[in-house]
């Protein structure tokens, strides 16, 4: 692969409380995936972030996710596919607003967390997701995982769909993320999360938890905003990408 985006859920603190640090992250990334207010961002958290994102000339995303902020919308909850439908658009529609007022417009859409996996799992809240971004702004990417009911839904659906993979994240054998709930959920050492990156590029493949690999389609790579070795990974990553020849850049709509 020649070319590769780096994306990272940024916008993730309100009022007090500071998460991530988005200044240092940003020059390293190509797109920047903003939390819209369900859980976590607020209204001017999204516009220094967007504001941030357009200085270091990084793609703006919408990261809708469920109304949850204590939880930093990593639970699930029972909710119907109207609700979701319901708070994807308001929250697209709110960074839309937020954008354009800063005279910049929106790249793509990747749900967050429990919202993320719940379409990624379940048919009827895919559908409801890819609704509501064809609705509301059908030109946007989608990011999603290869072989989910969310990257599935939105090819059938005619949407520009971009395949995620993970640095800071181990593998199951059928191709999931590991959940956060075990130990093993998090890579947390650098070379081991640039080696899975060149896997996966190189080879189209991860080894997963079991020692096995599997494939997998990687054209944009997350490396999590909040991790406590994001930045560090960041650079390391984009530093070794670019000593071979692959060109970071966002994928345009």
């Amino acid at each position: 692969m020649n070319q590769v985006d780096l994306n990272c859920d940024l916008g993730e603190s309100f009022g007090h409380y500071v998460i991530g640090n988005d200044e240092a992250v940003l020059p390293l990334i190509s797109s920047a995936n903003v939390a819209c207010g369900f859980h976590a961002g607020d209204y001017s958290e999204m516009r220094r972030t967007v504001l941030r994102a357009k200085k270091n000339r990084v793609a703006i995303g919408a990261h809708p996710g469920l109304p949850d902020l204590k939880g930093f919308g990593r639970r699930e909850m029972d909710i119907t596919p109207t609700e979701i439908y319901d708070m994807i658009v308001y929250q697209i529609g709110a960074l839309q607003a937020v954008a354009a007022a800063q005279k910049v417009d929106l790249n793509h859409v990747k749900p967050h967390g429990a919202l993320y996996h719940m379409a990624s799992d379940q048919k009827k809240y895919a559908d409801a997701v890819v609704q509501a971004v064809g609705d509301v702004a059908p030109n946007l990417l989608l990011f999603g995982m290869d072989g989910t009911y969310l990257t599935a839904a939105g090819e059938n659906a005619g949407l520009h769909v971009v395949y995620e993979a993970y640095a800071d994240r181990t593998y199951q054998p059928d191709g999931s993320l590991t959940p956060r709930s075990q130990a093993d959920a998090l890579i947390t050492d650098t070379d081991q999360a640039l080696q899975q990156v060149l896997e996966m590029l190189h080879e189209g493949t991860v080894t997963t938890v079991s020692g096995r690999k599997t494939k997998v389609r990687a054209e944009t790579i997350c490396v999590h905003g909040d991790g406590a070795a994001a930045l560090a990974f960041a650079a390391t990553i984009r530093e070794a990408l670019q000593t071979r020849g692959i060109k970071i850049d966002s994928w345009k709509k």
